[in-house]
């Protein structure tokens, strides 16, 4: 019984200062042609969809992307107009179902929104000294457990637990810092490699990539975009229904 007991606590503690992990998610998509709002204006064969619902968007990011502040609308685009493209980002707005405009999010202010977000933070955690305190928290508890089934002293046992698990959640915290780190890389690495905005589209590519809008939209009803030929300049406006 004692032996379960303290097995018990033990494995409490493990998932107490376990660390979350992420892993690269991966959103299919379809040729252009195959969404219901597909037009094809100067050659360039376009369609799309909005991650407005937090759900979705979080099963499309692997974590709450839209709670972080961001908003994604995936494109995808069949360039067959003979020209290299990219996205003007000061001219393309997100339209909600209010008719109220929202500008695109340049993909570096982006990652720095979801870097300086409450939800990234959740996610990982703090690091060294959230993870000292979690480790003082279980080790008293373990402390009080060790004291009450061997029957020492239980005061006692839990004052050395508290400093034990102190010593030990300060290690465990710091590596949960450093890994935390690395994964916050991963996500937005990942952000900026799905990003559409701030990327060419050559000629005779099939091209599929999100574009970032403030999280405070509530709903998406479509996307006024500009598309610029990098060679000659000239502007090519479209206007995606997304609803």
């Amino acid at each position: 019984m004692r032996n379960r007991l303290i097995t018990a606590m033990i494995l409490a503690v493990f998932i107490m200062s376990g660390c979350t992990t992420y892993k690269t998610q991966y959103a299919g998509f379809r040729p252009p042609e195959d969404y219901i709002n597909n037009q094809v204006v100067n050659g360039i064969s376009i369609g799309g969809e909005a991650y407005a619902n937090r759900d979705v968007a979080e099963d499309a990011f692997g974590f709450d992307i839209k709670g972080a502040g961001l908003l994604p609308v995936q494109l995808v685009l069949n360039n067959n107009s003979g020209a290299t493209l990219e996205v003007v980002a000061n001219q393309t707005f997100l339209v909600d179902d209010t008719g109220k405009y929202w500008t695109l999010i340049p993909t570096g202010v982006a990652i720095e929104r979801l870097e300086e977000s409450t939800q990234l933070a959740s996610f990982f955690g703090k690091g060294a000294g959230k993870g000292a305190l979690i480790g003082a928290a279980a080790g008293s508890v373990i402390g009080a457990a060790l004291g009450i089934v061997s029957g020492t002293n239980v005061g006692s046992a839990l004052g050395k637990g508290a400093a034990l698990g102190a010593a030990g959640g300060a290690v465990i915290g710091g590596v949960k810092e450093g890994t935390s780190g690395e994964r916050e890389y991963r996500i937005t690495d990942d952000l900026r490699t799905k990003s559409l905005e701030g990327k060419t589209i050559p000629t005779a590519h099939l091209a599929n990539g999100f574009l970032f809008f403030p999280g405070e939209a509530e709903s998406a009803k479509s996307i006024r975009l500009q598309l610029r030929e990098t060679g000659t300049g000239k502007i090519i406006p479209i206007v995606l229904r997304l609803k």
